[in-house]
This record gives structure tokens, sequence and C-alpha cells, in this order.
């Protein structure tokens, strides 16, 4: 087995690797995504206009959903599969740039995907505004040798199109007719005339596009934005958190009811319930928390898996009765990287640091933006830190000893701690106070890549999910885009949740 990030330099990716072949896969042509770029920003405007203005995504949903209804779809929109009580799935989430990033988590995914009976997007299929025609080279063709079905659920890019996109490739829904405009002067009517709509898709495109995946063992049709997937001893539940990560009345008691019941559950969401360092338990609409429903004893919970956040880490939650549920975040499918290092030491829930997982580690997470920001500013000399420098600083801002064992012992200078504060590099709870706290977050946002990077490392992951009648084996496996790593995918987390 490949050594990990968690045993070796060497494992993350860094030294002097061979170049993996995903580039292969790639169309000959491919537009570098740049979320620094007025022509990317302006039609993805959608999700701020929301928050200023109401956000009508429930109300579009309830249409989409009554939509599929007509059409036959299950009234309770489960999908009622003929899996064996001993199966296995994938789950990849915030998958779709369609550039190198997202290309090159494919050989590794096809590699341990071997054997499973679906898999799931969990979150942001299509950048930058889920548009229709964009599903051919950020969807059908990356995982186009995928032999089984792939389900997904929208994440708030899917919506900047109001999820016209989404449900015509995964529910095989046509287009919603368009609604009366709102009367003026109204907040709903302002929104309408800044709104990002749909344009009309290129037919014939799609069709070829659909060509990719056209196999028999390929197909599924799911009944919606949200679904529940009988598969096997478990369910698994999807649920679609929209624009800006809450849900609608509608969805919220659909979600009740479909937790009901002695059989185990897994959640996938858009919106992670714990993620850097933090507990968001999702509102519903007119009441409760989507955590509510997940930590009620009665709904059999082991599992919540969120995207959006676009590298991974694990939560095990003690929660009433003694149980143990694993909270997840999986969005590393092939956007660009989310900071690691911005991460306090954790202790949120009674999940102390040791309890913790994450990745890309901290420390290569902190040298590798330490280098994109060298390089964008000019400034190299001062701001890159080798994996060593960003490790040692970064377990002695953090009070921990470094993830991984370290050669020569590394002396923690004044310019090591200067570029780990302009980057945001997190502490520990009992020395960052609430002013800092704001501070932090504005500078994870600040020096955000902006746009995805075109050489490895990539710290890219995915996760398996192995199911028995006792339990659920979870893998996470990294993607750098190095060829070793492409050949034996490293496992960087992985642990077992029993059922009963």
């Amino acid at each position: 087995m490949a050594h990990s990030s968690r045993d070796t330099a060497e494992g993350a990716g860094w030294g002097d690797h061979r170049p993996g072949e995903y580039k292969r896969l790639m169309p000959s042509r491919v537009e570098k995504l740049s979320w620094l770029d007025p022509r990317t920003l302006w039609p993805a405007r959608n999700g701020v206009l929301a928050s200023w203005f109401g956000d009508p995504t429930g109300r579009t949903r309830a249409r989409w959903v009554e939509q599929r209804a007509a059409a036959g779809a299950p009234a309770d929109a489960v999908i009622r599969r003929t899996d064996a009580d001993r199966f296995s799935f994938m789950v990849i989430g915030d998958t779709g740039e369609g550039d190198d990033p997202q290309y090159a988590v494919v050989p590794g995914f096809l590699k341990v995907s071997q054997g499973t009976e679906f898999a799931v997007l969990a979150s942001d299929v299509i950048y930058p505004v889920g548009g229709t025609d964009d599903y051919g080279s950020k969807f059908f063709r990356p995982y186009r040798d995928y032999r089984a079905p792939i389900y997904a659920i929208p994440g708030n890019h899917d919506w900047y199109e109001d999820l016209h996109g989404f449900m015509r490739v995964f529910c095989e829904a046509p287009a919603l007719a368009p609604e009366a405009a709102p009367r003026r002067p109204t907040r709903a009517w302002l929104r309408s005339l800044l709104w990002h709509r749909p344009g009309a898709a290129d037919e014939q495109r799609l069709a070829e596009a659909r060509e990719l995946r056209s196999a028999p063992s390929q197909q599924a049709v799911q009944p919606g934005p949200y679904w529940a997937i009988d598969a096997g001893p478990v369910r698994i539940i999807g649920i679609d958190t929209g624009l800006l990560g809450t849900i609608d009345a509608a969805q919220g008691r659909w979600l009740r009811e479909v937790s009901q019941g002695n059989t185990p559950k897994i959640l996938i969401t858009g919106s992670p319930l714990y993620v850097d360092g933090e507990h968001h338990p999702c509102a519903i609409e007119g009441g409760g928390t989507v955590d509510d429903i997940v930590r009620d004893p009665g709904h059999r919970y082991v599992a919540a898996i969120g995207g959006d956040i676009h590298n991974y880490q694990r939560y095990p939650v003690r929660v009433d009765g003694g149980r143990t549920i694993q909270y997840v975040v999986a969005g590393g499918g092939g956007a660009f990287m989310h900071a690691t290092h911005t991460i306090p030491r954790v202790r949120v829930a009674q999940v102390a640091e040791e309890d913790f997982r994450c990745y890309p580690l901290r420390g290569d997470s902190l040298a590798f933006y330490s280098r994109l920001y060298g390089r964008r500013l000019r400034m190299r000399r001062f701001f890159t830190l080798t994996e060593a420098e960003a490790t040692a600083v970064i377990a002695r801002r953090l009070g921990i000893p470094p993830t991984r064992a370290q050669g020569t012992p590394v002396r923690v200078t004044l310019r090591m701690r200067l570029v780990a504060g302009l980057l945001g590099a997190g502490g520990r709870p009992d020395r960052t106070s609430r002013l800092r706290l704001p501070v932090r977050k504005a500078y994870t946002q600040l020096f955000s890549p902006g746009s995805a990077t075109y050489s490895p490392p990539f710290f890219k992951c995915f996760l398996r999910l192995d199911v028995t009648p006792s339990s659920v084996h979870l893998r996470c496996h990294s993607a750098t885009g190095t060829l070793d790593h492409e050949i034996d995918p490293p496992v960087e987390d992985e642990v077992t949740i029993p059922l009963s």
C-alpha cells in the first residue's frame, strides 16, 4: 500500500514524482476557471441576491418536485435498489470545474471504485453556475468509464441557474415554465431584475455528451433534487440545501418521514454539519435543524457526509445514548482546495484535536498556500515555506506534535510565523480571542486560491464505503496528480462504523 501524507512527505505528493497520466482523459481545450474573474463572478450572483432580497429556492424546488411527481416519480422519493447485504459505494464531492484538479482524481477513483454498486456526487456537480452545456466536459466525460449509476445532490452552484441543468441530467426533467413577474416595488421584484436565469440548452451537445455514459449499467433516474436510497442494510438520504445552506419546510417534513424506522442511515448533504472546528446544524424553515433529526436516537443515523468545502474532515461526535456519529466533510473531488491550516485546534462537541482528522494535513495546506502566494505576489523568498517548515510552525501554533515524523528538527523563525499569520493559520482556542476569530475568517476568504492550480500536488480526495450487515467501513483516498498515486491511491483516513 502506498504511503500516505501521514507517513511521509512523499506520500503527500511533495518531492520528485512522475506526473500522472490524467491529462490523456481531458479534452484538448480546457477552460481555466478563475474565481477572481468578473466574467465568472457575475453569472454566479444569485447566492448574493438571495441573501439580500430573499431566497426563492424553496418555491422553485417545490415546482420541480411537483413536476417530477406528475411525471410518475415515487411520492416518497425513495430509490429502492436490490443490492446485497454486503456492497460498496463511492462518495465524491464538489467535482465539476472540468480542469486538471478534477481529472487528476479520475484514475484513482476508477481504480478504487472497482466492484462498487453506485456513486454519489455530494454537492456542486458543475461550476460555475450549473449550466446544462457544461455537463459534457465536467460530468459525462470524466466519469464515462465508471460503469455503475451515479446519483447526485445539488450544491449552491448547481442552483445558480435554478437547477435546470441538474434536473435535466439526473432526473430527465424538462425546463420549468417561466413564472409571472413579481409585483413591484417589492424585494422579490428587485431580485428578479438582477436574477441570472438559464439560457437555452444545446440539445445536440447534450445528446452527444450522454453517449459517453450510455451503457445500461450506468443508467439511473433519480426522483428529484433530494432522495433516499434503500441499499442492502442501510438507507442513504440525500438532501438539497439550495443556495444558502438551508432546507424548506416541505423537504424538512419529508426528511423527518424518511428518517423514521430502525434501518441504519447515512446522510449526504451539500452543507456539512461540522466543519472547520464549528457546528453548523442546518436550519429547517419553520423550526428545527437537520442535525436535530440526525441526532435523534430513533432515526439511527451513523454518519453525515457533506460537500461544499473542498477538503476532507472527520469529527466523531458522541451523542445521546452513548452512540458516535461520524460527521464528515468530503468536498475534495475536483474544485480548488479550501485550506485546512486555518482550522484551529479542534475542541467542539467533545471532539478533541486527537480525535479529529483532515486532509490535506494543516502543514501541507500551509506549504501549498505559501507556494501559491509566493508565485502570485512575486515574493517567493519571503512567502514560500517548505513542507517541513510549514509542519513545524503549525505544530507550534496549535500546541501539538507534528502529524508526521520529521527528520532534522526545524527551528521556527519570525519569517515563518509571519507567513503563517498572513495566511490565516489557526491556533489554540484558549489563545484565540473573539476579536481574532472574525479576522481569521477574513484571512481565509482573502487568501482563498480563487482559481485552481495546474500542477501537482493537488490534495484532492474521494471516499469508498464498504457496507456489511454489521458495519460500514469508510476510507478517504487521496489524489495528488502523481503517477504513483494514480496506480495506488493512498488511504488518508479510515474508520469502521458499527451499525448495531
